[in-house]
C-alpha cells in the first residue's frame, strides 16, 4: 500500500514558477512509476508527466513539454513537479499517481492503470 500527498500548488502569475511535491509512504516506492495528472473546473482529468523507477525515463504531454520537468528522489519518497513559465491554462488541481508496474507506451497517460492517488494540491495561474 502507498499512500500519496502532494503539496506545493497555490497562486502564480502567469510566466512564473512552482514546483509541487508528491510525498510517498511505503517501502515499495522506490519501484513505483510515478505520474503526475491535472483537472481543471468542467474538464475531464489530463495527463501531465510520468517517470520510471529511477528517473531514467521521463515524459510528458505536449502541452507541457520543454516548460514542466518531472523528476524523483527515492531517497526521499518524493516525486517532484517543476512548472516554468507557467500559463492561465495550466490552471487545475494536480494530482500524482503510482503504479506497481511500468507503463509502457501510451498507457502512462491512461489515469486507469495507476492504482495509487493522492488528494490533490491546486494551481491557479493568472493573467
Amino acid at each position: 500500500q502507498v499512500q500519496l500527498v502532494e503539496s506545493g500548488g497555490g497562486l502564480v502569475q502567469a510566466g512564473g514558477s512552482l514546483r509541487l511535491s508528491c510525498a510517498a509512504s511505503g517501502r515499495t516506492f522506490s519501484t513505483y512509476f510515478m505520474g503526475w495528472f491535472r483537472q481543471a473546473p468542467g474538464k475531464e482529468r489530463e495527463s501531465v508527466a510520468a517517470i520510471n523507477w529511477n528517473g531514467a525515463s521521463t515524459t510528458y504531454a505536449d502541452s507541457v513539454k520543454g516548460r514542466f520537468t518531472i523528476s524523483r528522489d527515492n531517497a526521499k519518497n518524493t516525486v517532484y513537479l517543476q512548472m516554468n513559465r507557467l500559463k492561465p491554462e495550466d490552471t487545475a488541481v494536480y494530482y500524482c499517481a503510482g503504479s506497481p508496474t511500468f507503463l509502457y507506451g501510451s498507457s502512462w497517460s491512461q489515469g486507469t492503470r495507476y492504482d495509487y492517488w493522492g488528494q490533490g494540491t491546486q494551481v491557479t495561474v493568472s493573467s
